[in-house]
């Protein structure tokens, strides 16, 4: 589920719809958490279905570390890539925002740690990465677990809309992690080979 703070709209005819703030949120604010209304799919299961729905699919969805493929019931579907992403997934099926993000700014994902299968081209965005790899996982996980580590503290610091989505269990392992005393899972935990 999407934060409840944000909205779809068109960022561009380049880009299409996106995912944007409502209102300011800071650093370390759960922005998604897999939730029960997100379907997962093995890949048997969409080698079964029609092409059209292989399409959705292929388009919306993300491969996780089973290598199974997860559709967003929500717009959470619309988070486009961005090299300069705010948003960053964690090992515990959630994302949180790695800085702040002002009303009316776009929530954006690096896809390279979404798994891809293919390698694309990103939008240039003066960044030395101009291409999303499938291996971009093991490269980068370093960079991407520095920034978690900088933002887990947060977590504990600022409003959880999405708290309620956590089992209790879950979440005092966020707040162990958040505190310092439980070491936090890498990103890298989330990779899976195309």
């Amino acid at each position: 589920m999407i934060h409840p703070k944000t909205e779809l709209k068109l960022i561009s005819e380049e880009i299409g719809y996106g995912v944007v703030a409502k209102e300011f949120i800071p650093a370390g604010t759960i922005t998604w958490v897999l939730d029960e209304l997100d379907r997962e799919f093995t890949p048997d299961q969409v080698k079964k279905l029609q092409p059209i729905y292989q399409q959705v699919l292929e388009t919306y969805s993300y491969r996780n570390n089973k290598g199974n493929l997860v559709l967003c019931w929500d717009y959470g579907r619309f988070v486009n890539h961005s090299f300069k992403s705010n948003c960053l997934s964690t090992a515990y099926d959630f994302e949180i925002a790695i800085r702040d993000i002002q009303a009316g700014e776009e929530l954006t994902d690096d896809y390279g740690y979404l798994n891809v299968t293919e390698p694309f081209k990103g939008i240039n965005e003066g960044t030395r990465r101009k291409t999303v790899y499938p291996d971009d996982l093991l490269k980068h996980y370093k960079t991407w677990d520095k920034k978690l580590i900088q933002n887990f503290p947060k977590i504990i610091e600022v409003a959880q809309p999405l708290h309620v989505l956590f089992t209790p269990d879950r979440w005092n392992e966020i707040e162990e992690i958040a505190k310092g005393k439980k070491e936090m899972e890498s990103i890298k935990t989330n990779y899976y080979p195309s």
